[in-house]
């Protein structure tokens, strides 16, 4: 039998907690909560997770702080739910490697949605691909799942290799914005290009891409992005 996918949840709303773990147990999921981060943080270092599902406003080590201590060690999809709607703090979450986020309230139904396709897309992504990419002195193995730039691996979220491996897929190719947002992302984020955006940064950052002048992600401005084909 095939095992069950195990997720965290992590809200200090403890009614909220037993409401997604009873919803996410009657979908067959394995789930494990946590009522603050310090807690989640202990639970993650005896239990492999294949994605959390992370408030952002607890007492102790908040959301941003739990995200910057997994991002330290693992690249599992982690999910933010969020009362707060300003720019400022989901560019924050996205900066510190969230790769998606939920606005409370919310419809268990749609954070569902949102679970199922990360974890569909962490399961079988880069299936069609050659086993390893060569671009200059960046070498991207997708066997292993690694990514180097001259002899130094490169630390990836979940999110950032799904979008490196994207436009690797298509390289030689201009894709565009909504392309990229609705594959990497799904439906639900299409149009939503400041997301994008900060991802792109993001990764040329640990690409050691110059934004001004990148020789990895190529802008085509009106059209897109691309990645320069295999030399």
């Amino acid at each position: 039998m095939e095992d069950r996918p195990r997720i965290m949840v992590v809200d200090d709303d403890r009614e909220m907690l037993r409401l997604l773990k009873r919803v996410f147990e009657l979908e067959g999921y394995d789930v494990t909560i946590a009522a603050d981060g310090s807690s989640a943080l202990a639970l993650l270092g005896e239990c492999k997770q294949d994605l959390v599902i992370l408030d952002i406003v607890m007492p102790g080590p908040d959301g941003y702080q739990v995200l910057e201590a997994i991002r330290q060690g693992s690249d599992i999809p982690v999910i933010m739910l969020t009362a707060r709607c300003d720019v400022t703090s989901l560019h924050k979450a996205l900066a510190l490697g969230a790769d998606d986020y939920v606005k409370k309230p919310f419809r268990p139904l749609e954070l569902m949605a949102r679970v199922q396709a990360k974890l569909r897309r962490a399961k079988h992504w880069g299936e069609r691909l050659e086993p390893t990419f060569y671009s200059h002195d960046l070498v991207i193995d997708f066997v292993r799942h690694r990514v180097t730039l001259g002899n130094k691996e490169v630390k990836l979220t979940a999110t950032e290799y799904r979008l490196l491996s994207y436009l690797v897929h298509n390289a030689g190719q201009v894709v565009t914005p909504d392309q990229i947002l609705k594959t990497v992302w799904g439906e639900k984020h299409s149009g939503d290009n400041h997301l994008l955006q900060v991802n792109i940064a993001r990764l040329r950052q640990k690409l050691g891409d110059d934004a001004g002048n990148p020789s990895h992600i190529l802008t085509r401005h009106g059209q897109g992005y691309m990645v320069v084909k295999q030399t």
